[in-house]
């Protein structure tokens, strides 16, 4: 069940009572933390345990992106699911499944822990956590500059939504559902292969 309202999965909500963080202190409970969690408004939200099919996509995906990019003439960074991307307007930061970065990753501390300008992103799509991926998340994304694409892969079923911004205030959306299509992402100018995305997946 997801709470609409607040585009995070009911699991993952903080109630009221909570008390919030600095940025600083959540860096530092972080760092000594087993697990993953996501800042938002100054809260520590615990991240789900991702299952074998979504840690096996992202993965697939990362790699194929990287390869992809190897004979690009534009010098591209690709980043796998334990890196953060923050949001300065927002105070907030997230972690994505995989994103690419155009040229020098820049970051907004000096440790190089937070990422504020990435291209593409790629999220897997999980039933906890769909909705807060397809709206909340995605407009958390579109506060930085640098963001041009958004990729929604499902984990259970041949399905990959993309999202290009074509222009400031615009983004165009292209589905594909066959399992012999080929995934374009406009941003870094590549094509991959929806079999390669699912690799070693048992669809529906």
């Amino acid at each position: 069940m997801v709470d609409l309202e607040n585009h995070i999965p009911v699991s993952l909500r903080l109630e009221r009572k909570y008390r919030t963080y600095t940025l600083e202190e959540f860096l530092r409970k972080e760092a000594k933390s087993l697990d993953k969690h996501e800042f938002i408004d100054g809260k520590i939200v615990k991240m789900p345990y991702a299952k074998g099919p979504h840690n096996i996509i992202s993965i697939n995906v990362a790699s194929e992106i990287r390869f992809a990019l190897k004979t690009s003439e534009t010098i591209y960074n690709v980043f796998g699911s334990d890196q953060m991307v923050y949001f300065p307007s927002l105070e907030s930061g997230v972690y994505a499944d995989a994103l690419a970065v155009c040229e020098k990753a820049k970051y907004w501390d000096d440790k190089e822990l937070l990422l504020i300008n990435p291209l593409l992103v790629v999220e897997v799509l999980s039933k906890s956590t769909s909705a807060y991926d397809r709206a909340g998340k995605f407009d958390k994304y579109k506060t930085l500059e640098s963001f041009k694409e958004y990729v929604l892969v499902a984990q259970d079923k041949c399905y990959v939504e993309v999202w290009y911004r074509a222009k400031k205030g615009f983004w165009q959306e292209s589905i594909y559902e066959d399992i012999n299509d080929k995934v374009h992402f406009q941003s870094v100018d590549i094509q991959i292969d929806m079999k390669e995305i699912y690799r070693n997946i048992e669809l529906k």
